[in-house]
């Protein structure tokens, strides 16, 4: 499978403080990729640095014609502003100049009935699943979603997960995320990245997710459990 995006000797500091040193990996199209790793390890920084909003050494390369669709972990917007779903769908739109129909992108996250919703009246998983609407606005060829269901409760994020996993079958898509939910990050991803300061790995979810690794990284034991479908 051709890769959508290698990544050489990528090194992020700031000031003389080093983040990211001489990470190297590649991600196939279509795939899914989870970025793992302790607070602080720089699972932000690297997303920040793919898109171009840091500055980096090495090389950053993106498959000619990429579309890049970007869930944050947070939006810095204040949820009282008298906007609704819609509302925040028509700006994107206008601002990328795409000719999506936003009735159905909604509709495809399951806020068909909420669009003309305040944004302050939706609950918190359907506030991540209007951003996940408006990072598929443009119709990207990738997805990075930044920890897509933090703040959400537990029946939310399992609906989260598996909308992306549909979305991504349908539209063939690439998906880069941060997550924390090991159990998820095994039952889903194609390849894991765990950033650590000592020692940076990457491979197939088998492979890096093992307790050994994980207490080395992690520093204290850390588990997780795969339910069985």
């Amino acid at each position: 499978m051709p890769h959508v995006l290698d990544v050489v000797d990528l090194s992020v500091s700031f000031g003389k403080t080093p983040v990211l040193q001489r990470l190297s990996f590649s991600v196939d199209k279509g795939s899914s990729l989870a970025i793992i790793g302790p607070n602080g390890a720089g699972k932000t920084v690297l997303f920040k640095a793919l898109v171009g909003a840091l500055r980096s050494e090495g090389q950053i390369r993106w498959q000619p014609g990429v579309r890049i669709g970007y869930v944050p972990q947070k939006l810095d917007i204040e949820r009282d502003l008298p906007i609704t779903a819609l509302d925040l769908l028509v700006a994107k739109k206008r601002v990328t100049k795409a000719n999506d129909d936003l009735t159905a992108a909604l509709s495809r996250v399951g806020l068909a009935n909420h669009a003309g919703k305040p944004i302050g009246a939706l609950s918190g998983g359907q506030f991540q699943r209007l951003l996940l609407a408006l990072a598929l606005v443009g119709r990207p060829s990738v997805l990075l979603l930044d920890e897509p269901t933090s703040g959400v409760d537990e029946p939310g994020q399992e609906r989260l997960n598996e909308l992306v996993r549909r979305l991504q079958e349908a539209d063939g898509l690439t998906v880069i995320l941060i997550s924390h939910e090991l159990s998820v990050v095994y039952r889903y991803a194609t390849n894991v990245l765990c950033l650590s300061r000592e020692r940076p790995c990457f491979g197939p979810p088998k492979s890096v997710l093992t307790p050994d690794l994980l207490h080395e990284i992690y520093g204290s034991p850390a588990g997780f459990h795969v339910h069985d479908d």
